[in-house]
């Protein structure tokens, strides 16, 4: 029998769940929509479900409106069934019950993650030990002490110390073979980078060595290299290097390339640096098309850096991207509906109301409280008084009548911008919500982990009502 399930919504929404619920019902499904006489179910308290909600008999399971925040534990004593917050928006309403492409898992990836701090010699142990710890939460696997051209490193092996007490693994990068040795005979997981020529810098100490060509292009010595490595059973990372855009990019992602094509088996490393780090790009879109190359090739790992301010969340950024491009290579699939974590400017579905839906549930608000929205047309702002719509928040501030009430045309300033910024780039505004940038935003303050452990107090407009029902107005 199909489960029955109750979808809990108010006045202005139930025409939408209706219209959602039609569409996702089947032979294993029954929603049945259930308006408890509010016009916002959000809005409303345990208390009120309590005293209203009247279940139809056969009910399963309760699902409410993902901000409703009253207590779930309490809702499911009083009428003996699980009780559920749904999605935040009704248009994921599809994915929640399973009917979309549903979450991903992202537990999984096999591209094991460097992360430079290029400027290493130049950073006290303790402040080598916070960056590199940045990193880790970032998704970083290996912390890479890059030392800088003609500048002494005294305190390379008391870094390499304190980061291995700390639980991390260590590669050191630098020119000098002197430094590479003292850093395999300190411990270093990771020496980047030997030659042909350098190579018996890894004889002396336990770190695997991160092979390169001997001169740029030179794939051939890139080989010889390799099977050196392989003659003595010596592990090893092969990196043919990637070099930037006008500079030999093209023939460099050849030589990645023809690489795996003559080694199947190695393990292969990219950097890339040079091409996030010297691109006036955003890193989420480059990160995703060098991780589609990485997928495609199999290669097993990856140097990250984060120099230039517009690569500030590289790592975090790859970390996401070889989870989301493992996950649909295992599924077959384009990497399309595995989370969206890599975009940070636009939404697959930045809409969630049509601009006659909005009409609609304007035409039946009946107090001053403004809602704001954003559709195809616009930005919609509307109460009881009126419902107006416009590209930018100047085209509303006359409309809005609230030139002697400071606070609440501040508020109204900061949301009509966030509307604004969501119109102009397609993505997905809700009110008293931030806007959602992937994993390029900063992670504390995701829209979707609002409701997952604490509630944030009720926006402006909510405040801003009650007090002028306090008034009388």
């Amino acid at each position: 029998m199909a489960e029955r399930v109750a979808l809990i919504t108010g006045s202005l929404a139930e025409p939408r769940i209706a219209r959602i619920a039609a569409a996702i019902a089947d032979e294993a499904l029954h929603p049945v929509v259930i308006n408890i006489g509010v016009k916002v179910a959000a809005l409303m308290t345990a208390e009120i479900v309590e005293r209203r909600l009247k279940l139809p008999e056969d009910i399963d399971r309760v699902v409410m409106p993902g901000r409703f925040r009253g207590d779930l534990d309490r809702l499911a004593a009083r009428f003996g069934i699980p009780f559920a917050r749904g999605p935040e928006e009704a248009a994921d309403l599809p994915d929640y019950f399973g009917k979309g492409k549903g979450a991903a898992d992202l537990s999984r990836q096999e591209v094991l993650l460097f992360a430079e701090i290029v400027d290493a010699t130049r950073l006290s142990v303790d402040d080598l030990l916070a960056r590199a710890r940045r990193l880790r939460a970032d998704g970083a696997d290996v912390i890479d002490l890059g030392a800088l051209p003609d500048e002494p490193f005294p305190h390379l092996e008391e870094s390499i110390a304190a980061l291995k007490s700390d639980g991390f693994k260590v590669s050191v990068d630098s020119f000098d073979t002197a430094e590479l040795a003292r850093a395999t005979r300190a411990g270093a997981d990771f020496l980047l980078s030997l030659n042909e020529t350098t190579l018996d810098i890894a004889r002396e100490g336990p770190a695997v060595p991160v092979l390169v060509p001997a001169t740029q292009g030179d794939l051939a010595s890139l080989i010889r290299a390799v099977e050196a490595c392989e003659a003595r059973g010596q592990s090893f990372l092969a990196d043919p290097i990637l070099d930037p855009i006008h500079f030999g990019f093209t023939a460099s992602l050849l030589r990645y390339a023809e690489l795996r094509r003559l080694k199947p088996d190695i393990p292969i490393l990219m950097g890339i640096g040079n091409v996030t780090e010297l691109t006036d790009a955003d890193t989420t879109g480059i990160n995703a098309l060098l991780m589609g190359v990485i997928s495609e090739l199999h290669l097993n790992a990856v140097l990250a850096v984060q120099v230039s301010p517009h690569c500030r969340t590289a790592v975090r950024e790859f970390d996401r991207a070889r989870r989301e491009f493992f996950a649909a290579r295992e599924a077959r699939s384009l990497p399309q509906g595995f989370g969206g974590g890599l975009m940070a400017l636009r939404d697959r579905k930045p809409f969630t109301t049509t601009p006659a839906e909005v009409e609609r549930l304007a035409g039946e608000v009946t107090d001053r409280a403004f809602r704001i929205e954003v559709s195809e047309q616009g930005i919609h702002a509307y109460n009881r008084e009126g419902h107006h719509v416009a590209e930018e928040p100047f085209g509303l501030f006359p409309h809005l009548k609230v030139e002697n009430d400071g606070a609440h045309a501040f508020y109204l300033g900061v949301e009509t911008a966030r509307a604004e910024i969501a119109f102009q780039l397609g993505k997905r505004y809700a009110q008293d919500e931030p806007l959602h940038w992937g994993v390029a935003g900063e992670t504390g303050g995701r829209a979707d982990a609002a409701h997952q452990l604490t509630f944030k107090a009720a926006g402006s407009t909510l405040p801003a009502k009650q007090n002028a029902d306090q008034k009388g107005e």
